[in-house]
């Protein structure tokens, strides 16, 4: 990989941690409503990116379903999650959707995986606990609950797509942006208080959030992140987004006071080496790198 291309990669890794440690300040500390900044972001996503909503992909049931798993279902637990838990161990947590992709294609794509990836899994799913470790006992907080259940979520909609005819990146973004924005707006409607008053509340904050979230993370990262993917190997990007993590663990401690314990840095160092060792060994039947990326 030249030089500019991983400037390009570093600086996409610092938009997506960014993007969830500013998310963590508007939903926690500004109080906006989760459903409601996903919602915004969706609709800003699908107004920009309208012009390439066709051809419409087949099947459309397909897409909708792929949409609404990797776009409304998994940003609204990961928004609600961070309504509570750490952009660090958000971060790591989120790491999830390498290890239950990488099961899922085994079992709907008939992926064959040897000893190696085997080892990943486990060091992911058992670094991910002791992310999750309570000192009181194994527990998972109620917001690391949610943003993992995001990881399952968007790593169905991941395998799902694999299924799908191919589709260029800023018609998936279009797609994904308007199938999630109505039932996030209904969402928001029905099962959040006081939206509006919040929402002022956030100020040029939440507006600068939304925005960069939309603008800079979907539209921009996403399409120069496949770009890379295009004219690189999938087992060369994959290891170095690794970065993204890090970077989010460092801006939770600058930005939002996350304090790392034993446990953390324990087990963020083995869930990460678990999915490295995923994302190192070559997936014939889902190229993971492709896919993580939609849902940051």
């Amino acid at each position: 990989m030249n030089i500019r291309d991983f400037v390009l990669l570093v600086l996409i890794c610092l938009a997506w941690a960014f993007s969830t440690v500013l998310s963590k300040v508007v939903i926690s500390e500004l109080n906006a409503p989760p459903l409601f900044y996903a919602a915004a972001r969706f609709m800003v996503v699908a107004l920009v990116c309208a012009p390439w909503l066709l051809p419409v992909p087949k099947p459309l049931w397909r897409i909708i379903l792929v949409g609404l798993c990797m776009g409304a279902g998994s940003f609204a637990l990961v928004f609600i999650g961070l309504e509570t838990a750490t952009p660090s161990a958000t971060a790591i947590v989120s790491q999830l959707g390498v290890p239950i992709t990488t099961i899922l294609s085994v079992i709907v794509l008939g992926e064959v995986i040897g000893w190696r990836r085997r080892l990943g899994i486990l060091l992911a799913f058992s670094g991910t606990m002791l992310v999750m470790w309570d000192p009181r006992g194994v527990s998972a907080s109620t917001g690391l609950a949610f943003v993992a259940a995001a990881a399952v979520c968007s790593s169905v909609g991941a395998i799902m797509m694999r299924q799908m005819s191919r589709v260029r990146p800023l018609q998936f973004q279009a797609w994904v942006g308007l199938v999630s924005a109505i039932p996030l707006a209904f969402g928001t409607l029905l099962l959040e208080d006081q939206v509006m008053p919040r929402a002022i509340n956030g100020g040029w904050m939440l507006f600068f959030a939304v925005m960069f979230a939309a603008l800079v993370v979907s539209v921009c990262a996403h399409t120069t992140y496949y770009g890379l993917i295009k004219k690189y190997e999938a087992s060369l990007i994959a290891p170095l987004t690794l970065m993204c993590p890090l970077f989010t663990i460092a801006l939770g401690m600058a930005m939002t006071g996350d304090r790392l314990t034993v446990s953390t840095v324990l087990g963020s160092s083995i869930a990460l080496g678990g999915v490295l060792l995923i994302a190192v060994r070559r997936n014939s039947k889902l190229p993971i790198s492709r896919t993580a990326a939609a849902t940051r």
